[in-house]
């Protein structure tokens, strides 16, 4: 069975100085390089939001980044602008080795909707064709790693056990927001959908 690695938003606003940093984040680089050289397939993802984002906080007049906001597909955490397209911030960090990746899938750029997870936006339904391009690469079991542990990561991993695949998240290889308990509560949740954590 063949597997694939999927890196998950190792970009400059999610590493220490960026807009939504995430602490420690660019201390997985070197064992993120380091697996890219050892799965036959290896995708990466990006957060690619327009400037007029409906998660960004600055956007709904008054609300605060990290308060709570009800979107037609459910309750959506409001959070600082990044990522915007096309910016330093949206890019990858430097220290990634983007040469290596075979696919880059783009996520959240459509304006009405946020897209934590590598296989669907977060109503859950829409994909972003990354599950197409793994079946036809024979793909039965994914590896993830990257950015962050508790949301974008937790979010792929479980879409990836709903539709099917063998999935591992590689701890060591992840930082967290940890945004009140959400680290614990997506272990759990990954743990109760079968996903292993090492």
């Amino acid at each position: 069975m063949t597997e694939a690695l999927i890196v998950i938003d190792v970009q400059n606003d999610f590493c220490p100085g960026g807009a939504l940093a995430v602490a420690g984040g660019d201390a997985i680089l070197a064992e993120v390089n380091a697996l890219l050289g050892s799965f036959e397939v290896k995708v990466l993802t990006q957060d690619w939001h327009p400037a007029d984002h409906a998660s960004f906080a600055a956007n709904h007049p008054g609300a605060a980044p990290f308060s709570m906001v009800e979107m037609p597909y459910g309750p959506q955490v409001l959070w600082p602008t990044h990522c915007v397209q096309g910016t330093a911030g949206a890019a990858f960090h430097p220290g990634l080795q983007v040469d290596a990746a075979d696919l880059v899938i783009r996520k959240g750029f459509r304006a009405q909707i946020d897209s934590y997870s590598a296989f669907f936006e977060n109503d859950r339904s829409t994909p972003t064709g990354l599950d197409g391009y793994l079946r036809d690469r024979g793909v039965g079991a994914v590896t993830l790693v990257g950015l962050a542990t508790d949301f974008c990561v937790a979010y792929s991993a479980l879409d990836a056990a709903r539709l099917g695949y063998a999935v591992t998240v590689q701890m060591s290889a992840c930082r967290a927001i940890d945004l009140d308990g959400s680290l614990a509560a997506a272990c759990a949740q990954m743990r109760a959908a079968g996903v292993v954590l090492t």
